[in-house]
């Protein structure tokens, strides 16, 4: 059986070492978040997530959420560890003080869902829809609204939905079909059916709250035409009560390759009650605030699977015995020694490190921007950040759930035939990571998000202050860690060299860059952990200690190992989308 403990001296040394989560406590919002905060969150929410919630992982996973009648029941032991955990005000860490929430940063809250997706990915989707719920709500909605929504979404007594995806419209959501009539009180009737809907319906708490994109009569065909409703499963009389349940149905769960704990639904609205959020036929722009939160939160899965993977094949490769080191071959008395002695399996515990430490390093940091993007006195510190957070989005939503299904499956093979059997727990890691590659926008979605919207705003501007802040970096770094700065120095050219290529081919022939988006944002990802793994070597060259001497480890062996794959990957993008366009459908068969 796989197991799970949240890797709090990891997560200390990003937060407190890297991004230095403690410069925040200079925006009066954040005051209180002192160094002792941040060590008691991490403390104590890994105790609790690892107790109660981490040991439902595999149970979940083979029970699974059930339908009976239109009503879900999720997995034994879920809803109680639920209740525990919003009663202890993990939902709303980072929520506003104001709508009952705890107004610490972005950045730890962060923190605290990497530990939750790692211990389990399924459970973790519950709490996780309804941050995005509440981010739309506070971006859009109305001061009423907000009154009577945001403060049950933080102490999590109610969850949220997001309601796009229909069986005709799937990431085009200008094929949206779903109706709003409006009523003479205000309000709407929604007449549509949503699928893919995750926690769209079950019991773990007292009402769910559906942000449902819609048509209302007459408007505009596409995009232009949608508009954001609120529909909660039970309506909500004048003085806060609950009162009768609202037409909305669970018609059906989906049967999933992973994440079984998670109720994907499928669900009716046959004339549910609705309120506007926001202006009509600006559905798309109030949704964006959702998609986006929800796009990071998902990065944090890929990041949470990949640790728990990691965290199992390393125990494992050091207690299972097979085979005699290279070196010893010949010594016909030597017994059988743990795997980890061997090269390859070194290479693959290496790659799983290198790929998860440095993940997390660039989704905390991005968490920072984050907050220093909504909260800064500065405004140009808040655009500068907000710029950031823009390039970087669907750079930690791709990379990292990419590198999640990479690393779950080098998980398994450390395993050998053991990782393929169930009750090792391993295969398990591999097929919850998938879904995190599909929903909330594909990750060939998030390539071309990357190079057809972020690397051309401001004029190009977001990537060019990236690279500058690189190449800040690098002309600091000592020779002491020129094992790093060199190699990166090298790559971050040519991936200069590939960004102006695309700009310039995107305009005179845009199927060049959209076939070499996807390659184009893996060398872009390269390189971000590259810096990462840069800040991380100057920091640790200075420290004593295994714990930092394993970081200049892994450093090393990204350098050596992962880095250089950035060179191959130019000549794939340069080489344009001929190959790509050229075959006729019917040549491929």
């Amino acid at each position: 059986m796989a197991s799970y403990k949240a890797p709090t001296r990891d997560m200390d040394f990003v937060l407190n070492e890297i991004i230095n989560v403690g410069s925040l406590t200079e925006i009066e919002k954040f005051a209180d978040a002192t160094a002792d905060i941040v060590a008691g969150v991490l403390d104590e929410a890994a105790k609790q997530i690892d107790n109660t919630i981490g040991v439902l992982n595999e149970s979940g996973d083979a029970e699974g959420a059930q339908l009976n009648n239109g009503e879900v029941t999720v997995p034994t032991g879920f809803k109680e560890a639920y209740k525990a955990y919003a009663e202890s005000g993990w939902i709303g860490l980072d929520k506003d003080v104001e709508f009952d929430g705890q107004g610490l940063p972005y950045a730890l809250a962060t923190a605290v869902t990497d530990m939750l997706s790692g211990a389990n990915a399924a459970f973790s989707l519950y709490p996780g829809l309804s941050n995005g719920a509440y981010e739309a709500l506070r971006a859009h909605g109305s001061q009423e609204q907000k009154e009577k929504y945001m403060s049950h979404l933080s102490q999590g007594d109610w969850s949220g939905t997001m309601c796009l995806t229909e069986p005709g419209a799937g990431s085009d959501l200008g094929q949206v079909r779903t109706k709003a009539e409006p009523q003479d009180d205000g309000s709407y009737l929604i007449e549509g059916n949503k699928i893919f809907i995750t926690a769209g319906e079950h019991d773990m708490t007292d009402n769910i709250l559906h942000l449902v994109l819609a048509r209302t009569p007459g408007a505009p065909e596409g995009i232009r035409g949608i508009s954001m409703f609120i529909a909660p499963k039970f309506l909500i009389n004048e003085d806060g009560s609950l009162g009768e349940r609202n037409a909305v149905e669970c018609a059906s769960i989906e049967e999933k390759m992973g994440i079984h704990g998670s109720c994907t639904c499928v669900l009716n609205f046959n004339g549910a009650k609705a309120h506007l959020v926001g202006e009509l036929n600006k559905g798309i722009q109030n949704m964006f605030v959702m998609m986006n939160s929800a796009r990071l939160m998902v990065g944090l899965q890929g990041l949470g699977v990949a640790e728990r993977a990691t965290q199992n094949a390393i125990t494992y490769a050091k207690e299972r015995k097979q085979g005699r080191p290279l070196t010893r071959k010949a010594e016909s008395s030597f017994d059988s020694d743990t795997i980890i002695v061997h090269p390859d399996v070194r290479r693959m515990l290496l790659n799983m490190k290198a790929l998860t430490e440095g993940c997390r390093m660039m989704a905390y940091d991005t968490a920072k921007h984050v907050d220093l993007s909504e909260h800064h006195p500065d405004e140009a510190v808040r655009a500068s950040s907000k710029a950031r957070v823009d390039l970087m989005t669907p750079v930690c939503k791709a990379f990292t759930t990419d590198a999640g299904v990479e690393v779950t499956s080098m998980g398994i093979q450390v395993y050998g035939g053991h990782g393929f059997i169930t009750e090792n727990g391993m295969e398990q890691n591999m097929r919850d990571s998938k879904i995190f590659c599909l929903y909330e926008g594909t990750n060939g979605i998030q390539a071309m998000d990357l190079i057809g919207r972020k690397l051309s705003m401001a004029n190009g501007q977001l990537p060019r202050d990236f690279f500058a802040e690189v190449k800040a970096e690098l002309a600091s770094a000592s020779d002491e860690v020129a094992f790093i700065a060199e190699p990166l120095s090298v790559a971050l050219a040519d991936l200069e060299e590939v960004t102006n290529w695309l700009v310039e081919s995107k305009a005179a022939n845009p199927n060049d860059s959209a076939a070499s988006a996807v390659d184009y944002l893996q060398a872009f990802g390269l390189v971000s952990l590259g810096y990462y793994w840069l800040r991380a070597a100057k920091v640790s060259a200075a420290k004593d200690g295994v714990f930092y001497q394993g970081k200049l480890a892994t450093a090393r062996f990204f350098a050596t190992k992962l880095l250089p794959k950035v060179h191959g990957l130019v000549p794939v993008i340069l080489a344009g989308g001929d190959c790509v366009m050229e075959p006729a459908e019917e040549l491929i068969v």
